[in-house]
Formats: structure tokens, C-alpha cells, sequence
């Protein structure tokens, strides 16, 4: 039988996980690895671990699964966004540390970008926002501060890649420098109209195009692996960032399908099919993925935070040990109180965008106690994804398909999730596999490869777990989402 390796390396750990042909998961493995922070707002990786704790989850995933490495057809790849390495082409050497799509340091440099005018150019051919978030200022900021890289660069020596690219140059022992759609999509550097790296974005940010790596479909041949790490080479053919294989792994194959993972934070992406749609309410355009040539969009919302308001209330608060707990105590709440927490401990995500606003919490009374807190958190969550669908909706023209497909971490509270359903006025899907990110990886390695079938066939596989329907009155919902607007306009206000 044979089997495909799916490697999901991560902002805070890399993990892998080994799929059958139906798409199962049969054995996994995780290691976390080390945050690197510099000075405050700079944060990043060590290129070595990036790829050793790869190596070793896959060799371990692959020793548990109890299969030799010749039943593994192919090998498919989704990675954290954004983040910059840059390294020599003759030795495979970084020449500095990853810089973390999370780290803010060329934020002056975006400033100045954008007071000489740039940013409706950038975001026409980008479909981005001009924030340090994105890979291009920081691939400047390494050629300019790290020494002789410039002239190194420009004699062809070096080469750039967000980790896709580095996980892949080391698989296939340098044979390989490519990307692929989506990741080339959130550099800042490619025109997702015409599908090619932008020579006047090179120009602004003095970038040779010389150092960028080819771009290739979603499901396509990216290489073979070195014979030495798992005593038999093997295809890589399949690669996507992390929320587009999220998406795919939700089957989101069909315009005004959306889906949104609850980890840390939240990132929502609705596919708008063979349409750019330019957002006119700050959110971002990308590539959702790239089959046989032909690419299809997607509007995308992120919310700081969502997970992580859970995580205030057991290690800031200390009112929980442990997540599970919220569910208990948002249903012993006092409804009555009607209590608003908005999380805006790192500032306000999508469509806001609003870095200088902090949190606030709203309606307290004498009785407000643990419950009414642990309530308030997670409606909040609700509360910004429906921002995010208001923004997207009126962006296409309220074409929606009517229905919500989550994952994630968060996504295990049935407490958070009807009152998301509740609060959207519509439904909320939570598949089987919540695992989406690794599983959208696996089918486009399995699709190429001729295992699994094309979207078609896996939309069909995708299995429901449970559906939420909304239970709450239409008056109760507007009265509801009233109230947190005015307490958004109070935070901004503040």
C-alpha cells in the first residue's frame, strides 16, 4: 500500500504526519523548536532547526507508521507564511537567521513606502496590505544589513525563500529552488494577476529577481528527495502555505466556500474562484491555490486573537486550569448581564487594522464573576468572525455559499461554536478531520502522484462531524452584534 508523508512545519513547531490513499492519518510526530527574539518586535528562527526538527519528525512519523520509506509516493509540504531566509547557493548556508512573518522591524521602511505613494500600486498587483507582515521588505532589509549580501545577490550567488523553498532546497540536496502559488503570493514581490514575479516591485525594493525561486502550480513536481534521508528518493509534489491548505483541506473548491481555523488567532479565507476581487474594507486578496495552470482567489481575513483569549483567562486571570473549562462556565453565565470582552491585546486584526487599540471590557456588574468572563471570551471570537464575513460578503456582493467550515484548536468547544453559528445566522460545519492544514498538504501531493483523485473526488470524501445551526432570534442576533460595535468604536475611540 502506498502511503503519503505530509510535513506541516509551523511557527512554533513542525510536525508530520503519515496519510493512506484514503487520505487517513495513520502515524504522526511533533517537535517544537526554538523562538528567537533579538530586540521587542523582532522575532526569528534558526534556519538549522527549521530543517532538523523537519527531518526528524518525518523520520519519526515514518518509523512509528512501522513502513518502509519505498511505500511513500510522495511527500506534500505546507508551511508558516511570510518568513524570509536567505542562504548560498554553492553551500546551502544561511546567511542569517529567519526572519518570522510575525517580526515588525521594517515597519518604518513600509511607513515611508507608503508616505511616497506606493501602497495602491502594491496592492493592485499584490492584492496585500503594505505591512511588515509580508516577505518582501524583510528579503530588503537582509540584503541591506547583512554584510556583502547586496553584491553577492546581484552576482547570483544567493538565493531567497520563504521556508517551502528552504525545506525543499535541503530535501532534494540543492537541486531544487522553487515555490509555489501561494506562497509566492504573500512575498509582496508577485503579481497574482499575471502570475509572475513583479519587476517594478523588484525595483522598488531593490531586490534581484535573480534570488527568487521559480514558481510552480499547487500539486506539481517540486523534486526529489536526496537517496540519504530515508534510503530511497522521493517525489515532493505537493506544496501550499498553511491556510490555503487549510482551505483545500476543507474542500473549499467553490466560489463563496469559506473557511476559518481557530488557533492563536483566526484566518478566514472565502473563495472567490476565477475572480481577483480588490477588498474595499482592508482585507486581503490572494492566490487561495494553483492547479494545471489555472488560479483561483480568495478575500482573507485574519483576527489576532482567538485562541489565545482562552489562554488569558487561565495564565493572566488564572480563572481556568485548562481550556476545556470555558465550556462549563459560559453555560452557568448569567445571559442577563450580557457582558462584551474585546480582545484586543495585540491591537485589532481584520478589517480594523487597528495596531495602537488595546482591550476592553464592557457591561460589568457586581455579579460579573469567572463565568461571565469565560462567556465573554468566547463570544468574542464570534463576534470578529462575523466581522470578517461582513467584510468579505460585501466585498463579493453578499455571494455567499451559507455555510462555515472550521478547524482548529478552538473548534472542539461545541459551547463556542453554536454561538458562532448563532451570532453569523448561519451554519457552522466541523469536519472529521480537523487536521486540515497537513491533509490539504497530503491530497495535493496524493492528487498528483494519481492517488486521490482530482478536487471532485476529495469534496466528496470531505466528512462532516457535526453541523451547528443557528438557534437564536433574529432580534436577539442584532441586538447582540449592535452592542459590540459600539464597544469596537469605543476601543478605537480610547
Amino acid at each position: 500500500m502506498p502511503y503519503i508523508l505530509a510535513i506541516d512545519q509551523g511557527t512554533t513547531s513542525s510536525r508530520a504526519i503519515l496519510f493512506d490513499t484514503a487520505l487517513r492519518p495513520v502515524a504522526s510526530a511533533q517537535e517544537e523548536f526554538r523562538q528567537i527574539f533579538p530586540q521587542p518586535g523582532q522575532v526569528e528562527h534558526d534556519p538549522a532547526d527549521l530543517w532538523a526538527s523537519v527531518a526528524a519528525t518525518a523520520r519519526a512519523a515514518i518509523e512509528k507508521a512501522g513502513v518502509n520509506a519505498r511505500q511513500i509516493a510522495a511527500i506534500g509540504i505546507t508551511n508558516q507564511r511570510e518568513t524570509v531566509l536567505l542562504w548560498d547557493r554553492r553551500t546551502g548556508q544561511p546567511l542569517h537567521n529567519a526572519i518570522v512573518w510575525q517580526d515588525r522591524r521594517t515597519a518604518a521602511h513600509c511607513e515611508k513606502l507608503r508616505a511616497d505613494g506606493q501602497e495602491a500600486m502594491i496592492s493592485e498587483r499584490t492584492g496585500l496590505l503594505l505591512d511588515p507582515y509580508f516577505s518582501g521588505t524583510k528579503l530588503k532589509y537582509l540584503l541591506d544589513h547583512v554584510e556583502g549580501a547586496r553584491a553577492r545577490a546581484e552576482k547570483g550567488e544567493l538565493a531567497f525563500g520563504t521556508v517551502d523553498s528552504w525545506l525543499i532546497w535541503n530535501l532534494t540536496g540543492g537541486r531544487s529552488h522553487v515555490t509555489d502559488a501561494t506562497n509566492a503570493s504573500r512575498t509582496m514581490l508577485y503579481n497574482i494577476r499575471d502570475n509572475e514575479w513583479d519587476a517594478d516591485l523588484c525595483r522598488l525594493l531593490d531586490i534581484p529577481i535573480s534570488v527568487l525561486p521559480e514558481v510552480k502550480d499547487c500539486a506539481d513536481q517540486f523534486g526529489m528527495t536526496r537517496a540519504d534521508l530515508f534510503g530511497v528518493e522521493i517525489p515532493i509534489l505537493g506544496v501550499a502555505g498553511d491556510q490555503h491548505a487549510a482551505a483545500i483541506g476543507q474542500a473549499c473548491f467553490q466560489p463563496g466556500m469559506m473557511k476559518s481555523t481557530y488557533g492563536t488567532g483566526c484566518f478566514a479565507l472565502l473563495n472567490t474562484g476565477s475572480e481577483f476581487v480588490p477588498s474595499k474594507n482592508r482585507l486581503l486578496s490572494t492566490i487561495a491555490y494553483r492547479l494545471k495552470g489555472e488560479t483561483t482567489y480568495a478575500l482573507e481575513g485574519s483576527i489576532f486573537i482567538a485562541g489565545a483569549v482562552v489562554q488569558w483567562l487561565r495564565d493572566g486571570l488564572q480563572i481556568i486550569r485548562q481550556a476545556s473549562e470555558t465550556q462549563g462556565l459560559a453555560e452557568r453565565a448569567e445571559e442577563a448581564q450580557g457582558v462584551i470582552l474585546v480582545p484586543a491585546f495585540t491591537g485589532l486584526g481584520a478589517p480594523y487594522w487597528r495596531p495602537d487599540c488595546r482591550g476592553a471590557v464592557f457591561g460589568l456588574t457586581r455579579n460579573s464573576g469567572p463565568a461571565e468572563f469565560a462567556r465573554a471570551a468566547l463570544e468574542s471570537v464570534g463576534y470578529q468572525t462575523r466581522d470578517l464575513l461582513e467584510a468579505m460578503l460585501a466585498d463579493m456582493g453578499a455571494r455567499g455559499e451559507g455555510v462555515l467550515r472550521v478547524d482548529g484548536g478552538m473548534v472542539a468547544s461545541d459551547w463556542a461554536m453554536q454561538f458562532l453559528s448563532d451570532i453569523l445566522g448561519q451554519p457552522v460545519d466541523r469536519p472529521v478531520v480537523t487536521e486540515t492544514t497537513a491533509l490539504g498538504a497530503a491530497f495535493l501531493a496524493g492528487m498528483q502522484a494519481g492517488l486521490t483523485g482530482g478536487p471532485e473526488e476529495f469534496a466528496r470524501s470531505w466528512a462532516l462531524e457535526r453541523r451547528f445551526t443557528p438557534e437564536m432570534s433574529d432580534a436577539i442576533r442584532a441586538e447582540k452584534y449592535a452592542r459590540w460595535g459600539k464597544a469596537i468604536n469605543a476601543c478605537m475611540e480610547f
